[in-house]
């Protein structure tokens, strides 16, 4: 599976798990708008740390966090690479 339908489906896990009604994904969405809360974010993060092996919030301390959903997708793409 590629990293960005790995991060979409995480997304749509943790929001299933969580009783969220998420938005409609794209790439230009801001993540604040996706109906997740930090909680959900924060099992996305370690759920991704697991599959995908890195955590690029940790590796990169310096980088801005990411504001859309495509940037989020990237952050982690290139992380992987």
């Amino acid at each position: 599976m590629s990293v960005r339908l790995e991060i979409l489906d995480q997304f749509i896990q943790v929001g299933h798990e969580q009783g969220k009604r998420l938005g409609p994904m794209s790439d230009e969405l801001p993540l604040l708008n996706l109906g997740l809360d930090s909680l959900c974010f924060a099992i996305i993060v370690s759920r991704l740390e697991t599959v995908l092996g890195v955590d690029p919030f940790s590796e990169n301390e310096d980088a801005p966090f990411p504001v859309k959903l495509g940037e989020f997708i990237r952050f982690y793409e290139n992380a992987v690479e």
